[in-house]
């Protein structure tokens, strides 16, 4: 008599464990930054780079923008195939470049 009433529980409940959905993947966000304050990260992270790798704002260029763990990345390399990373803040404070 249990095992009447156990079956449709037990088939109940491996259904309703099946039809949830997966968890979100945590992956980089495309960025909905206004095109000046975008503009200006641009430049800064341009800037830093020629910097840091002792060459001209020209020759870098600027490859990915993405929004990342509440604040936002720009990717980009040099004319020597140099790959950086520049992180900004939410507010596109300038955080710190990351060689790649």
């Amino acid at each position: 008599m249990m095992m009447k009433y156990f079956t449709p529980v037990l088939l109940l409940a491996l259904l309703a464990g099946c039809s949830s959905p997966p968890p979100p993947e945590q992956k980089a966000q495309r960025a909905k930054a206004d095109p000046q304050r975008s503009l200006n990260m641009e430049q800064l992270c341009k800037q830093n780079a020629a910097h840091r790798y002792n060459t001209g704002a020209q020759k870098i260029d600027m490859t990915g923008f993405e929004q990342f763990q509440g604040g936002y990345e720009l990717r980009g390399f040099t004319a020597r195939n140099e790959g950086f990373v520049c992180s900004f803040d939410p507010d596109g404070q300038f955080l710190h470049l990351s060689m790649r």
